[in-house]
């Protein structure tokens, strides 16, 4: 494990503070989770999206609907 030192502001700093003690445990290790949490969500979001981009896109085949036949099913039930 590495140290880092870091500048934040000192509201931003409080925050942090009463949070850690909240959960019982320390600023360093609080921004540590924080930190790994984060690279955990981006990883997943990424491979997330490289799966779901491997997908063929549907091809419709069939005539496209005009805009009065798609409602006028909703149109008939107003008459």
């Amino acid at each position: 494990m590495k140290n880092v030192t870091i500048t934040v502001e000192d509201a931003a700093l409080e925050w942090a503070r009463i949070e850690a003690a909240k959960r019982n445990t320390s600023v360093s290790r609080m921004v540590g989770q924080m930190i790994a949490e984060k690279m955990r969500s981006s990883g997943a979001y990424a491979t997330a999206m490289r799966e779901a981009l491997k997908f063929e896109p549907i091809v419709f085949e069939g005539p496209y609907l005009t805009r009065d036949q798609i409602y006028a099913e909703r149109l008939d039930r107003f008459r």
